[in-house]
């Protein structure tokens, strides 16, 4: 009896076993897509997971997120892409990348895709519209564009006797590099300021940019938007620090680590929205449904600290200005 007792005790194990396996493969994955890499800033990853649980997901419990981070390498797009589209991935969520957003559109018409773009979605074929996107695809627009002017101006009003301004993009971000020059050179026109363009895609080539640009003499240094740029934050801090140089960036992560003045869309907040969306899609909505998104939040921020190394001295009207002054 007792043997019988056994076999049949082991054998409800052994039907037991698969469905709970099923069942944890059965949660729905988002594949999360960007161009950074792994280091990228937490609080921006931990924005998305808040957005998930504000819909009433929870990483790990009932749902799976896988991280892919691109590191700037956007020519493995193709690949990642066909690949979650094989394994029919519930939504591929790209919170700030342009090329991402992009690359998941052309590799499937199916598939839920929640975008953060800084650039018209409806110019780049993302959406139908931004009140009614149309199509498997919908998010937020972070306004990249609409505020370079602007970072620039700012940039001029604390450093007032710059006139040479180097530009660093990102030749494999082509849409953030193009309309990024396309803005900045209209902008520096009507300023007065001279524009020399450089290109990085690598951390050995933002090395490389910066000998050209201390070679070449540039007063100042403006940052395009780039998703890789900000994982090389450090990098970018102690470089201009090295070589004295006051830089302008797109986000306050930048200057959270040294950088002098940021000017940009809250992206905690982008990915929060992005995170929302995802979870609502999990739970049913379509996309074609959930209108594109604007940011409205915006923030200047300041280290005063790296301004008074770099000898400039931040007028209180500018200090009022800012969001967020850090000392």
């Amino acid at each position: 009896m007792r043997r019988r007792e056994f076999i049949t005790l082991v054998s409800g194990a052994a039907l037991g076993w698969p469905p709970l396996v099923l069942r944890a493969q059965q949660l729905p994955v988002v594949a999360f897509v960007t161009g950074q890499s792994s280091d990228a800033p937490a609080r921006q990853v931990a924005a998305f997971r808040k957005g998930l649980s504000e819909t009433g997901y929870v990483e790990g419990q009932n749902v799976t997120v896988e991280y892919h981070w691109l590191d700037g390498q956007y020519d493995r797009l193709p690949q990642l892409m066909a690949d979650l589209v094989h394994r029919h991935v519930a939504v591929i969520a790209s919170p700030i990348s342009h090329p991402t957003a992009l690359a998941a559109k052309a590799a499937t018409v199916t598939i839920p895709i929640v975008f953060g773009v800084g650039f018209d979605p409806v110019k780049f074929g993302l959406v139908d519209s931004l009140a009614r996107p149309g199509g498997n695809a919908t998010g937020i627009n972070f306004f990249a564009a609409e505020v370079l002017a602007k970072r620039l101006g700012l940039l001029h009003d604390l450093v007032p006797k710059a006139v040479r301004i180097a530009v660093l993009v990102n030749p494999a971000n082509v849409s953030s590099a193009e309309n990024t020059l396309r803005e900045i050179q209209e902008a520096a026109r009507s300023l007065g300021l001279q524009i020399q363009v450089l290109n990085a895609s690598t951390s050995r080539e933002i090395e490389e940019a910066f000998v050209t640009l201390v070679r070449e003499r540039a007063d100042a240094l403006f940052i395009a938007p780039d998703s890789f740029f900000q994982s090389r934050r450090v990098q970018f801090a102690t470089l201009t620090t090295r070589h004295a140089i006051p830089a302008a960036y797109s986000v306050r992560e930048y200057v959270e680590v040294g950088g002098l003045m940021s000017y940009g869309t809250d992206l905690a907040d982008a990915f929060r929205q992005v995170g929302v969306y995802t979870g609502q899609i999990l739970k049913g909505a379509n996309p074609a449904d959930l209108p594109v998104m604007q940011s409205t939040k915006f923030e200047f921020v300041i280290n005063l600290q790296t301004a008074r190394a770099l000898g400039i001295e931040v007028p209180n009207s500018i200090q009022l200005l800012a969001n967020e002054v850090i000392e």
